[in-house]
C-alpha cells in the first residue's frame, strides 16, 4: 500500500472512531444506513462495472484524453454497441489524418510515438503520459528549445523576475516558436518542488525559487537595496510570488489565458466533416434525388444499391437524326466519416428517345443505379451528376448507416417502393443496374405514385426460425396502408409455412392505389416469425397524386 493510500486509511480510521464515540455520530450511522440495493440496482452496478473495465474506457481515459473534444467525448459515451464504438474510433483518427486517402495515418502514428516517448522519459512514480510534461509533449510534440536545470541550484534571475541570485528547485523551460490557437514564442515552465522527478506546469515563475520562504537570502535586486520587502512577494495580485521586477512583467491575464488554453484539446486540423447524422444538399442548376437500399449478403457484408433519379424536363435534349439525345456524367464516392475513400464509381449515361415519343417522355424521370458491397458501419456518400450538353451539375452529400445483420435476429432488407418489380428471364439473370437476385427492382426514388399505378413492394426477410417438426419457417405477413395513423387498406397472407427450408424469404407484392385519394400515406409490412416469436415491421412513406 502506498504512502498516499495509507494516509487516507489513517484518516478514515480516526474519523470512524470519532463517530463511534460520539452519540450524534452513532445516531447518524443508525438512522441514515442505506437500504441494500435491489436486484435491478445490482444489475445496473454490475453492468456499469463491466463497462468501466472495457477497452473502450481505456481508450477514452488513457489513450486520447488530451486530444478528444468535449463534444466527441459526449457523443462517444452515448454509443450503445461495440460496433458503433469501433466506427467512432476509426472516424476519430480519420478526421485527424492529414492525408485522408492514404492507408497510413501519420497523425495517429506520431501520437502513439509521443505516448511511448512520454512514458519512457517523464515517468516519476506515475506513468509519463499522466505527468504535465508528458501531457504537453503528447499534445504539441517536442519543444523547439528546452532550458533544463535538472539539479536546480544557483540561478540568476532575469530582470523581469526581479534580478538577483537565488537557488532553485529543478525546473525546465520549454519554448515553442508557435502553437496553433495559443500563439508565438510560447514558454512553458515545469517545476519539481518535491524533488522526486515529477515536474508540474506552473503559472508562477517564482515557484521554482527554493529560498522564497527563507528570510534574508535569495533577494531580488530591489530587495537587496532595501527598496522592496521580501514579504511583498506574498501580496502580489497576479498570482505569482515574484519580487518586484526591473522590466516589463508578463500580463497576468495573458498568463492565465495561456495556462487555460494550453490544456484544451487541440482543434481538429483536418476536419472535413462537420456532422455525422445530418444530410447536406447543395444543388447547382441540376436537381436530382438519391436513394440507398440495403440487401444482406453475409453477416459482415451488405449490398448497397445507390439509385439516382432525375426529371427529364431538367435535362437538355438535342435532335440527332430524328432521335432526342441527352447525356449525363455520374461520379460517386463512398468514404468513412473522416474522409478515407472506401469505394468510387463513375459512368456516362445516354438517353435516346424517338421524336414521336418525346412529348410523353419529357414528363417522366430517368434513373441510374450502382450497387456497392460494404461492411456494416457509418459512411458518407458524395454524388455529382452533370448534364454534359448544358453543363448544369448537381452535388449531393449524405451520411448513411449500413446495418449490421446479426445471424440470430429476425431482420429485413430495405422496404423498396418500386415502379417495377418483376422476375428476369433466366438469360438476363445476374448482376447489374436494378437487378436483385434474378429480379428487376427499379426503386421509385421520389416515392410519388398516381392513382392508376400499383404500389409495388420488394422486401427480403432474414434469419427466420426453422420449425423442428416441418423443417421449414412459419410466418404471418400483413400489409397495411395508413393515413394519419388510420389503416385504410389491409392485406394479409394467411398463416402458412414457406415452401422451402430457407431462413430467408423474398416478398414481392402489388397493392392497388385507385381507391386512395391524393395525399401522403405510409405502408407497413408486419412479418411475424411463429417459430422464434419475433416480429419486424419495416415502414415507408409515399404520396399519391
Amino acid at each position: 500500500m502506498t504512502a498516499k493510500k495509507l494516509g487516507y486509511w489513517s484518516w478514515f480510521l480516526v474519523a470512524f472512531i470519532g463517530l463511534m464515540y460520539c452519540p450524534m455520530g452513532r445516531a447518524s450511522i443508525q438512522t441514515d444506513k442505506p437500504a441494500p440495493p435491489d436486484k435491478q440496482e445490482r444489475r445496473r452496478m454490475k453492468a456499469l462495472q463491466k463497462e468501466m473495465q472495457s477497452p473502450y474506457k481505456k481508450w477514452l481515459e488513457e489513450e486520447v484524453p488530451y486530444i478528444i473534444s468535449d463534444e466527441e467525448k459526449a457523443a462517444f459515451k452515448k454509443l450503445g454497441t461495440d460496433d458503433e464504438r469501433e466506427q467512432f474510433i476509426e472516424t476519430f483518427w480519420d478526421r485527424r489524418n492529414p492525408h485522408p486517402d492514404s492507408p497510413e495515418n501519420e497523425f495517429k502514428e506520431e501520437y502513439y510515438r509521443r505516448i511511448a516517448y512520454a512514458n519512457e522519459h517523464y515517468s516519476s512514480g506515475i506513468p509519463g503520459w499522466k505527468t504535465d510534461r508528458g501531457r504537453i509533449y503528447i499534445m504539441y510534440g517536442p519543444p523547439d528549445e528546452i532550458d533544463s536545470h535538472a539539479s536546480g541550484g544557483t540561478y540568476e534571475r532575469p530582470p523581469n523576475e526581479g534580478g538577483g541570485t537565488t537557488s532553485t528547485y529543478p525546473f525546465e523551460q520549454w519554448r515553442y516558436r508557435y502553437i496553433e490557437n495559443i500563439g508565438e514564442n510560447v514558454v512553458l515552465e515545469f517545476v519539481d518542488t518535491t524533488m522526486t522527478g515529477e515536474y508540474h506546469l506552473t503559472m508562477d515563475p517564482g515557484e521554482k525559487d527554493a529560498l522564497t520562504h527563507v528570510p534574508g537570502v535569495g533577494l531580488t535586486q530591489l530587495e537587496a537595496m532595501n527598496m522592496s520587502s521580501k514579504q511583498d512577494r506574498f501580496t502580489n495580485t497576479d498570482g505569482t510570488t515574484l519580487g518586484q521586477g526591473l522590466g516589463i512583467r508578463e500580463n497576468e491575464f495573458d498568463r492565465l489565458d495561456q495556462y487555460y488554453r494550453i490544456f484544451q484539446a487541440p482543434a481538429v486540423k483536418y476536419d472535413d466533416l462537420k456532422t455525422v447524422v445530418t444530410s447536406t444538399l447543395t444543388t447547382h442548376f441540376l436537381p436530382f434525388e438519391v436513394r440507398q437500399d440495403f440487401i444482406r449478403v453475409t453477416e459482415d457484408s451488405v449490398l448497397v444499391p445507390v439509385t439516382l433519379q432525375v426529371s427529364n424536363r431538367d435535362l437538355q435534349f438535342t435532335n440527332l437524326n430524328g432521335v432526342m439525345h441527352a447525356a449525363l456524367d455520374v461520379y460517386g464516392r463512398i468514404s468513412t466519416l473522416g474522409g478515407r475513400t472506401v469505394s468510387r464509381f463513375e459512368d456516362s449515361v445516354a438517353l435516346d428517345v424517338p421524336n414521336r415519343e418525346f412529348p410523353r417522355f419529357g414528363g417522366l424521370t430517368s434513373a441510374y443505379q450502382k450497387a456497392i458491397p460494404l461492411p456494416p458501419g457509418l459512411y458518407k456518400l458524395t454524388v455529382v451528376v452533370k448534364d454534359t450538353q448544358s453543363g448544369h451539375a448537381g452535388l449531393l452529400e449524405v451520411s448513411t448507416r449500413v446495418p449490421h445483420y446479426l445471424d440470430d435476429q429476425l431482420a429485413s432488407s430495405s422496404l423498396i417502393l418500386a415502379d417495377v418489380v418483376e422476375p428476369l428471364p433466366s438469360r438476363q439473370a445476374g448482376t447489374g443496374a436494378f437487378v436483385i437476385e434474378g429480379m428487376k427492382v427499379r426503386p421509385n426514388v421520389t416515392r410519388i405514385f398516381t392513382r392508376n399505378q400499383d404500389l409495388q413492394l420488394y422486401l427480403q426477410v432474414y434469419n427466420l426460425g426453422i420449425d423442428p417438426s416441418t423443417h421449414r419457417p412459419s410466418v404471418e405477413i400483413h400489409y397495411d396502408i395508413a393515413k394519419d395513423g388510420k389503416i385504410l387498406l389491409s392485406k394479409e397472407r394467411p398463416r402458412a409455412q414457406t415452401t422451402n427450408a430457407s431462413q430467408r424469404i423474398v416478398l414481392a407484392e402489388r397493392l392497388s392505389l385507385n381507391a386512395l385519394a391524393p395525399g401522403k400515406y405510409t405502408v407497413t409490412i408486419r412479418i411475424t416469425d411463429n417459430v422464434r416469436k419475433q416480429t419486424v415491421t419495416p415502414t415507408e412513406s409515399f404520396e399519391v397524386h
